[in-house]
């Protein structure tokens, strides 16, 4: 699909810059109130450095993951979703 992540790098603390399969790039920000619930585990900055591309998703160990299709519309609008 379109909106399938196919790269996904950490740019700094907390940010990530992602590539999906149509060429749409952009940045997913994460304010420190997203890492509640099963999120918690990412305010690690060595767990949150795990992600990795896995099947059209972003994911981390865990079996966490983001959903990529509202996150490309984001971005496809803004160049950057901000979670919070």
């Amino acid at each position: 699909m379109e909106w399938d992540v196919v790269e996904v790098k950490v740019i700094d603390e907390n940010l990530l810059c992602v590539r999906f399969a149509d060429g749409t790039e952009g940045r997913v920000r994460f304010r420190q109130s997203f890492f509640r619930g099963v999120f918690t585990p990412l305010r690690d900055r060595n767990r949150f450095r795990e992600v990795k591309v896995q099947d059209g998703f972003i994911t981390w160990p865990g079996e966490l993951d983001l959903a990529p299709d509202a996150m490309h519309a984001e971005i496809k609008e803004h160049r950057e979703m901000v979670l919070d």
